[in-house]
């Protein structure tokens, strides 16, 4: 909430249609992405989603409260879709060895190798339903505003 006593300042047309069609792409981008997907590899987006971030972690495994922040879901959350993937052989979890409090999840050989077939159907979708649009755009540029929007916008704790 503002801490000041002035009114919000209120959007422009171009401002008003810019948030609207974000909050559009933020809904419909990932649907039309797991859709692709779950039809090309049989792999819908809630599951190919951490075993792309698991295959980027330091030997392949991450606590699983980060891979829940990573994948922006609930450790509850988390917990369901790793337990989908051991049943599947792509992901196994144990005890962190620091300090044995936490849970790891680690991606399979097997995890690996599913990720790695799903992935070129990944990369069709995202280049056909985003990448292809911004054709001839400042991608860099765009990529370090949106890296500050994600930063600033986290939950504050006031």
């Amino acid at each position: 909430m503002a801490t000041t006593d002035q009114p919000p300042q209120s959007l422009d047309p171009t401002e008003e249609a810019f948030v609207r069609e974000l909050s559009r792409v933020m809904l419909a981008l990932p649907r039309a992405v797991d859709a692709d997907i779950v039809r090309e590899a049989g792999l819908p987006l809630s599951e190919y989603t951490p075993l792309m971030h698991l295959s980027e972690a330091p030997e392949r495994l991450m606590r699983m409260n980060e891979l829940a922040a990573a994948c922006s879901l609930s450790l509850s959350g988390m917990t369901r879709v790793v337990s989908r993937l051991e049943k599947q052989g792509w992901a196994e979890r144990a005890k962190c060895a620091g300090d044995g409090r936490g849970w790891n999840a680690i991606l399979t050989d097997a995890g690996f190798a599913r990720l790695e077939q799903a992935w070129p159907a990944f990369l069709v979708s995202v280049r056909r339903n985003l990448v292809d649009h911004f054709a001839g755009q400042d991608l860099a540029g765009l990529t370090d505003v949106l890296r500050r929007v994600a930063t600033d916008s986290r939950p504050s704790t006031r």
